[in-house]
């Protein structure tokens, strides 16, 4: 679970269904950080709800701090918690990129020798 972590609401009424929710979602990504990232991993949850004439749209934004990089996600729907929820599976598929691109180099190294042990 992520250590710091922050859940504001903006023109919402953030209740401990909706805490709870938020927490099982956007908490628990750590799982697909790296441990590196995971000690310093920072998340931000904004949730925001607008009450047009005609259109009532929940709006859900997470920053999520890590080392070398910012994640920033956000998207609107008609509920709060499905609001979360698409943005708890955008996360994972950024989360997924950025563990990619800044991974730890283990996995290169060990592929690296092993071509050098076949031609060698």
């Amino acid at each position: 679970m992520l250590k710091k972590f922050e859940i504001q609401g903006i023109h919402a009424n953030v209740d401990d269904d909706l805490k709870k929710h938020v927490t099982k979602k956007i908490a628990t990504l750590d799982r697909y950080m790296s441990r590196h990232s995971r000690e310093s991993a920072h998340a931000e949850v904004f949730l925001k709800e607008s009450k047009a004439k005609n259109n009532n749209s929940c709006t859900c934004e997470v920053t999520l701090f890590l080392p070398h990089q910012t994640i920033v996600v956000k998207d609107s729907s008609h509920n709060m918690y499905t609001a979360v929820d698409i943005v708890e599976g955008k996360l994972k598929k950024r989360l997924q990129i950025y563990k990619d691109k800044h991974g730890n180099g283990r996995f290169h190294r060990h592929l690296v020798a092993r071509f050098r042990r076949k031609t060698g």
